[in-house]
């Protein structure tokens, strides 16, 4: 089985917001634009850090899917003197067990101040999850 999930949050950029494959649904990368114009809306990275979270869940939402179907998450942050308030911000989001995750600092460039992607589990949320050692 292989879906398109084309809305809750777009870009005007050259790739979809994410695929259901299987059991795995996969989100591109979001960051701090308007849901609706993919426009790059500027602000603190804890502003940026939030919109591009909430653009993530709309389209996990549109999926069908919450936050707590993701498993794994991969962040990019600009600025290594903002890691104490990513890993802040990052559990109002993401409870208990967390998703798996890598974060990748330094990459951005001057445009944006955070971005994350994510893989999601269509079958379970986190907390179902069987627990092993």
């Amino acid at each position: 089985m292989l879906k398109l999930v084309d809305s809750g949050a777009r870009s005007h950029l050259p790739f979809s917001p994410a695929f259901i494959a299987g059991e795995l649904m996969f989100v591109s990368g979001q960051a701090s634009v308007d849901a609706e114009t993919g426009a790059i809306i500027a602000g603190s990275f804890e502003e940026e850090m939030r919109r591009s979270i909430e653009n993530l869940r709309a389209i996990l939402e549109a999926g069908g899917l919450s936050l707590d179907h993701v498993v794994n998450v991969k962040s990019y942050v600009a600025e290594e003197a903002d890691l104490a308030l990513y890993n802040q911000i990052y559990p109002e989001y993401f409870s208990e067990p967390r998703p798996s995750r890598s974060t990748i600092v330094g990459v951005l460039g001057t445009k944006l101040k955070f971005e994350l992607d994510c893989v999601a589990y269509v079958g379970a949320t986190r907390q179902q999850a069987e627990r092993i050692g």
